[in-house]
């Protein structure tokens, strides 16, 4: 497959890479930061461009480039992402909190929109894959601006799929898990006064114990990428806790069903009368 992978420098995006390129695949990763090595060591399958992907005119020259090689894709995954402004909501930097959210959100949408028009369908079903998870279904304090764009990411995945499902492409959210990352120090470096007490000791035994499965969170997005995954669109699902890989079972079930979505629950579901 010839696949985008944004964040591809560091972190998840460049474990995911790496891995993606021992399976064979082709993949064009954009950061904003050179990677030479990777294409040093897979000259035949690896390209990359210099890119902001919150900056909507990178994104789309760095299009150009991709379509005059390749002429199309058949997956996007958008792996890039800040933490940003780490503190109480009503105490955190306006300006910094905004740009959190943005980085975020704008950084998902912007190539989503911009790629999506070289989605090759005519052999098979394209694939995106965004990631989510960082308190986009709970209450996460001190984290509000992250947060809030996961959660904003996980409704742009649920209505995308909504207005493209007569399409043939497959556009799906997931949560990696608690793995041990740069935003994992920089929850320690903000210490308990800002990050709060039980993020922060949540922080320091995730780096002591090694943090959850980076390989479970690879093998998911394998999964999606493959056709086993077809039809699968419009879901939240957690890499680490979730059947995801007997979910092609399902796919007729998922279909009808808000189940891995964000959804308001009712006082009936549990068991209350208000």
């Amino acid at each position: 497959m010839k696949i985008i992978v944004t964040g591809s420098s560091t972190g998840i995006g460049r474990s995911l890479t790496l891995a993606l390129l021992s399976a064979g695949h082709q993949v064009w990763g954009l950061a904003r930061s050179a990677q030479d090595d990777l294409a040093i060591k897979f000259p035949d399958q690896f390209k990359s461009s210099r890119c902001d992907v919150t900056v909507w005119d990178e994104v789309e020259s760095v299009k150009k480039n991709i379509t005059n090689t390749w002429g199309h894709i058949d997956a996007l995954i958008t792996a890039a992402g800040i933490q940003g402004e780490i503190a109480p909501a009503l105490s955190a930097d306006p300006k910094a909190w905004s740009d959190t959210v943005r980085s975020n959100i704008d950084g998902t949408y912007f190539p989503i929109r911009c790629f999506s028009s070289l989605f090759n369908t005519t052999e098979h079903r394209a694939k995106v894959i965004c990631f989510s998870g960082g308190g986009a279904t709970k209450s996460r304090p001190s984290f509000s601006a992250y947060g809030s764009a996961k959660t904003a990411i996980v409704r742009l995945v649920e209505t995308i799929a909504e207005e493209e499902k007569s399409n043939a492409f497959d556009i799906t959210c997931i949560a990696p898990g608690a793995i041990n990352t740069r935003l994992t120090d920089e929850v320690i470096a903000k210490g308990p006064a800002l990050a709060g007490k039980l993020e922060y000791e949540a922080a320091l035994k995730q780096k002591a114990n090694g943090g959850q499965s980076l390989d479970k969170a690879i093998a998911i997005i394998l999964w999606l990428l493959s056709a086993a995954s077809d039809g699968i669109s419009g879901k939240l699902l957690s890499a680490q806790w979730d059947p995801w890989n007997s979910l092609e079972t399902h796919k007729e079930v998922l279909k009808t069903t808000d189940i891995y979505t964000l959804r308001r629950i009712l006082p009936e579901e549990r068991k209350n009368s208000f």
